[in-house]
């Protein structure tokens, strides 16, 4: 992982800053150290440009004023132009005072001269829509745009704008991430992230006991194979197939034997499917008891219940009777929509819904992707993994993790078919719910971007096995 794991709303960076400045730390200190991050990040990306500065009256503009100065010391050409001037005997007013080159009015027209825009305007507590002259002095940037925190307008807790944003090239944060850096579009308009260390002892974070995560290795652990274990300490792992679309339950069943379940069945509702699924790959088994006395062999440990399965009354029932039965059971496509409430999902471990099946089962998800799928978790006590380019994967407990690793490739036919085998393996290696479906999302995007743009999901199955376990 490229940053610590934790990820902070703007409410909580703001009391891990209190809670470092009641430790001692002198907030001009961090400011201070901000601005020299802001200078720093500048001069390695661009060359030497006519830069104009944005300050607002807040700590934001501090860290502006403090760049302006070092790259000025630096021989760049900078300016200043200020919203409004800082409270007196803040940290930004003492940040102020010690920038002695050029003021220019904050217009349009300055930024439009401009080669290179640093946005210290606002950051990212601002908790009303971007408008009037600052919207239109920042959309005429004439240049790149640096963002101080995240571009102004950008709500640092969701990702969404709040009224007109304009798109940074590069934005410097500090300490932690916010989870409007990687939640879209929010990922998209901070550019080039960069996470810069300023001072603030790690020790603060225990008192806000974060519950938000960027997901990466730091957040499970992948079960190891034993050296004299067998193939059901591996895990054996289920998946029902449809009559029609046989390929969404095979995809499954081959990501769950490659993500380390010992054995895998496919369910056959016929003889016909199951003539078409022994077509398939030779390792996989296929059964055509009735569900029940699948369900009586205890080994049989996670199930996977959706994939080419259609939406009916009789798909909604197999849902049932395995959630019933106490099985560990990922809930994917056909039997979300045929489940159709969150009451209906009750006892499941996982559930894998993209927007659509979402929106239908939950309601709307509305601009907070983080709090619609913690409201889910917490209705359903299932872990929800809300499918999407920033796939959000959330617990009943709060805890949550954004997956930020997925190449656009993975939007193809199929590839949420593997993922959920891949869940269903980990949670037959014993995983965690909420652990097993993080490191499944994880590694369902790292195999897609071991391919490249001409991925198919069959490509995934081929490369989990060339994952490392670290």
């Amino acid at each position: 992982m490229p940053w610590p794991g934790e990820l902070l709303s703007p409410a909580e960076m703001a009391r891990a800053d209190a809670a470092a400045i009641g430790a001692g730390v002198p907030g001009f200190t961090l400011m201070q150290a901000a601005g020299r991050a802001v200078a720093r990040a500048a001069m390695r990306r661009f060359r030497p440009l006519r830069t104009l500065v944005l300050a607002g009256p807040g700590n934001n503009g501090g860290d502006g004023y403090v760049a302006a100065r070092l790259l000025d010391q630096a021989g760049w050409p900078v300016a200043v132009a200020a919203l409004a001037p800082p409270r007196p005997d803040s940290d930004a007013a003492q940040a102020a005072a010690g920038w002695h080159g050029p003021m220019l009015p904050f217009t349009p027209a300055e930024a439009a001269r401009a080669g290179l825009i640093i946005d210290a305007v606002f950051g990212a507590g601002l908790t009303r829509p971007v408008e009037g002259q600052v919207a239109a002095t920042l959309a005429a940037a004439g240049g790149p745009i640096l963002a101080v925190d995240m571009p102004s307008g950008l709500d640092g807790a969701t990702g969404q704008p709040r009224g007109p944003v304009m798109a940074a090239a590069l934005s410097v944060t500090f300490f932690r991430l916010k989870p409007g850096h990687l939640l879209y579009p929010g990922r998209d308009l901070c550019g080039e992230l960069v996470l810069a260390d300023i001072g603030l002892p790690s020790s603060v974070l225990a008192d806000i006991a974060p519950a938000t995560f960027a997901n990466g290795p730091g957040l499970w652990r992948l079960p190891r194979p034993e050296i004299a274990g067998h193939k059901y300490r591996r895990g054996h792992v289920a998946v029902l197939a449809g009559p029609a679309m046989t390929g969404a339950a095979r995809l499954a069943a081959g990501a769950a034997r490659r993500a380390g379940a010992g054995l895998v069945t496919l369910l056959a509702p016929d003889p016909t499917t199951a003539a078409v699924l022994r077509a398939g790959e030779p390792g996989v088994m296929v059964s055509e008891v009735p569900l029940a006395s699948l369900l009586a062999d205890r080994r049989v440990n996670a199930w996977v219940v959706g994939p080419g399965l259609p939406t009916t009354p009789a798909t909604a029932a197999l849902l049932r009777q395995v959630i019933a039965a106490g099985r560990q059971v990922v809930a994917d496509a056909g039997a979300l929509t045929a489940a159709g409430s969150p009451e209906a999902l009750c006892g499941a471990s996982v559930l894998t819904p993209h927007e659509g099946e979402f929106a239908a089962i939950f309601g709307s998800i509305g601009p907070d992707r983080l709090a619609a799928a913690r409201r889910a978790a917490r209705e359903t006590g299932a872990v929800v993994l809300l499918k999407g380019p920033d796939t959000v994967i959330a617990a009943p407990d709060g805890r949550a993790a954004i997956n930020h690793n997925a190449p656009p490739s993975l939007a193809t036919a199929g590839s949420g078919d593997v993922l959920a085998g891949i869940i269903a393996a980990l949670l037959a290696q014993g995983m965690a719910p909420f652990e097993a479906a993080a490191a499944a999302a994880h590694r369902h995007a790292a195999a897609a971007a071991a391919t490249g743009p001409g991925m198919i999901a069959e490509d995934l199955i081929a490369n989990l096995a060339q994952l490392p376990l670290d």
